[in-house]
């Protein structure tokens, strides 16, 4: 079985300080959490920016300065930064960080309500705009889906030429209004991609470690983090991202699965 990817998605677009005093959201609480999961064995850093004030932005200079500071301190680790940004932005926000070029970036592929009012909005040619920038700027997606369709989706136009293979799922997995986090339905996620394409499990809030034992027996990746979880068990929050990506190295070890290095993971993920 290959070795475990862990991504550590370190904030978030919506996560506060009222839920957890670490969520980070100055450059140097930034560099500082990524730095901390990285060494607990985090390869990907998964990233959101913010203002100072912890406004959620998806300003292309922000971002220059959260990924410089990650890379001062962990100069191998693979920096992913979003293009889903916060709910209402334009195409025009979401994608300033490419222009950076970054190894990797996030590619949402539909449409989902989001709790509350709030619908995260992907159409077609949202997604095919996403796409071709990427394969213009040799940007490896993560494929974001939050729901069977979405795979669908992202196969029909990776058929289109809109995005490359072999793709690299992210299964959202216990958002409200997407699909549910039980092991039926990471069964029927993983047995819906194309051979030879890969995916990682973010299991949201309550579900991210029992999503994260699944994904590790299952040959899967894992994502944790403050963007989808602040507790490090029922009703504790976490210190800090690392003690969440600690967690899963040890559930890991104990399931005879090997942590990937930056460099390990590069090559499973096929970046260049």
């Amino acid at each position: 079985m290959e070795k475990l990817i862990i991504t550590a998605a370190i904030c978030g677009a919506e996560v506060t300080k009222e839920h957890n005093p670490a969520v980070p959201y100055t450059v140097e609480e930034i560099a500082s959490e990524a730095e901390k999961a990285y060494k607990a064995g985090a390869s990907i850093i998964h990233l959101h920016v913010r203002e100072d004030d912890g406004t959620p932005t998806q300003d292309k200079e922000r971002f220059r300065l959260c990924m410089e500071a990650i890379k001062e301190r962990c100069p191998d680790a693979i920096v992913q930064p979003s293009t889903g940004g916060a709910v209402g932005m334009s195409n025009d926000e979401r994608l300033q960080p490419t222009e950076l070029n970054p190894e990797m970036a996030t590619l949402d592929c539909g449409t989902c309500n989001f709790g509350g009012d709030d619908i995260f909005v992907n159409t077609e040619n949202t997604i095919k705009e996403f796409g071709t920038r990427m394969i213009e700027r040799n940007i490896k997606p993560e494929v974001e889906v939050f729901d069977k369709g979405m795979i669908d989706m992202a196969i029909r136009l990776n058929r289109k030429g809109f995005i490359k293979s072999p793709m690299h799922f992210n299964f959202v997995m216990g958002v409200n209004g997407g699909i549910s986090a039980t092991p039926r339905d990471l069964v029927f996620m993983a047995g819906s991609i194309p051979a030879g394409s890969t995916f990682t499990v973010s299991g949201i809030g309550r579900h991210q470690f029992a999503m994260a034992s699944m994904a590790i027996i299952m040959g899967g990746h894992v994502r944790v983090g403050f963007e989808d979880n602040v507790y490090i068990s029922k009703g504790v929050p976490a210190k800090s991202n690392a003690e969440l990506v600690e967690r899963v190295v040890r559930l890991a070890n104990e399931l005879g699965r090997e942590i990937a290095t930056p460099a390990e993971a590069r090559e499973i993920l096929g970046l260049n």
